[in-house]
């Protein structure tokens, strides 16, 4: 436009207009002649002037419909002709689309980065859970998965899988069921959750599956499935330890309620005063109670022989001197066990306390036992022996407290019982077999 100055401004993240190029004038002068653009935009270029220049003519850069900047042409001369006037606007309409382009790249490299951004959290999301996720299309019944899902599923590595292939690899025990669940999903539900085991686990390997159909076609055909598998089996295993031990619980407390009429009904018949059906009641309910007490600590599920004998004799012991010793192997016994070898050593501690070696101060107790193992079968031998306490003296008749030891609780935990009355001090000698317990 053989013109003498020209501008170009764009504007910012503001809205203010910033001079990105000039040619005919200097920096200072470029940015005081912003205002002319400013006025030129708000459609008032008569009055757009500067210090140096005139506004000639200009252009504005429009960009997806809106106002981003400026061409402008500075001069005092004549305005331009047409042809050179829609020259200048072609310039600037380029301008303005090369402005969409940089601002399309741009939202595109952030769209990019976003997405990157959200993948990469929904893996570690994925993988701190320990979901495997997958895209499940019904049409060619490929499976795109992670690579955890056939980890799952006892598989080699691989990013995709047949349908099928998942489906034989379920127990067939939940196929029937599984198979139910997902094809109400697929005709109509969309939401599809379930929990199968896995084929060759034993114990068993235990999945939970949530899926969600997310596209159909125009005939309502499921044309793509997302979901997640996961593992449950310490769920399910934790779930069959509490139903176990909700039946134990219940059978023990039933047994309980036997065991405790039992003792009422025979303390009774063998006290002479109420006082000592009282005071001997209590005693054996406490015995009970504390093997109670130590079978709920370990959730029923058995406890160590040597626990059990420290908890029912520490009562009768010597503060000052150790006068009760127990050794031997720790043994697991069955809660059965556990609460009939409790009663037998709170009998046997008592009598000890009341005429044996505990009621002297020089008398002492030796309670040990090994476990022997024979074809196979294990079995306690406990030995408790009393010495250094008076002369002993068989019994002429036999209180409850033997007839307990020696036969009741015999038949309750299937052990043999010895109890004998040599005249250095009292014997006995429980044989039991160790059973199996909850644990085991």
């Amino acid at each position: 436009m053989a013109a003498p100055a020209a501008l170009l401004t764009l504007a910012d993240a503001h809205g203010r207009q910033i001079v990105q190029a000039h040619v005919g004038t200097s920096a200072a002068q470029a940015a005081e002649a912003l205002g002319l653009a400013e006025r030129f935009l708000a459609s008032d270029p008569a009055e757009a002037r500067d210090p140096t220049f005139l506004l000639r003519t200009g252009a504005p850069i429009v960009a997806s419909g809106r106002t981003v900047g400026a061409l402008l042409v500075l001069d005092g001369g004549e305005r331009p002709d047409l042809d050179k006037l829609e020259q200048l606007q072609d310039i600037a309409a380029l301008a303005g689309s090369l402005v969409v382009l940089r601002d399309r790249s741009q939202a595109g490299a952030r769209a990019e980065a976003a997405l990157v951004h959200a993948e990469t959290r929904r893996a570690i999301a994925l993988e701190a859970a320990a979901l495997a996720s997958w895209v499940w299309d019904p049409r060619t019944g490929v499976v795109e998965c992670d690579t955890l899902l056939p980890e799952l599923f006892n598989m080699p590595p691989a990013a995709t899988m047949r349908a099928r292939d998942i489906v034989v690899a379920i127990d067939r025990r939940d196929i029937g069921k599984t198979r139910k669940i997902f094809q109400e999903a697929l005709k109509g539900s969309d939401d599809y959750s379930g929990e199968y085991r896995i084929r060759g686990f034993d114990p068993p390997r235990w999945l939970a599956a949530r899926g969600r159909v997310v596209e159909r076609d125009a005939d309502g055909r499921p044309t793509l499935v997302f979901g997640v598998n996961y593992d449950i089996t310490e769920r399910r295993s934790a779930e069959e330890r509490q139903r176990l031990l909700l039946r134990e619980i219940n059978h023990r407390v039933k047994n309980t309620l036997a065991t405790v009429q039992a003792l009422a009904t025979q303390t009774v018949r063998h006290a002479r005063e109420p006082r000592e059906f009282l005071d001997a009641f209590s005693q054996r309910l406490r015995a009970l109670g504390l093997a109670h007490g130590l079978l709920s600590e370990y959730e029923w599920r058995g406890i160590g022989i040597r626990d059990l004998a420290r908890l029912e004799l520490s009562p009768f012991g010597d503060a000052e001197a150790q006068r009760i010793s127990i050794t031997g192997p720790d043994a697991l016994l069955t809660p059965d066990q556990t609460l009939g070898l409790a009663l037998i050593l709170h009998e046997l501690a008592s009598n000890a306390l009341k005429y044996g070696a505990l009621s002297v101060p020089g008398g002492s107790v030796s309670v040990s036992w090994t476990v022997r193992t024979t074809t196979g079968d294990k079995h306690l031998e406990l030995e408790w022996i009393e010495s250094g306490g008076p002369k002993v003296t068989p019994p002429t008749h036999h209180g409850f407290g033997s007839i307990l030891i020696r036969r009741s609780l015999a038949k309750v935990i299937s052990s043999e019982v010895t109890h004998e009355f040599p005249a250095e001090g009292v014997r006995a000698h429980i044989s039991m077999p160790l059973g199996e317990t909850l644990e085991a």
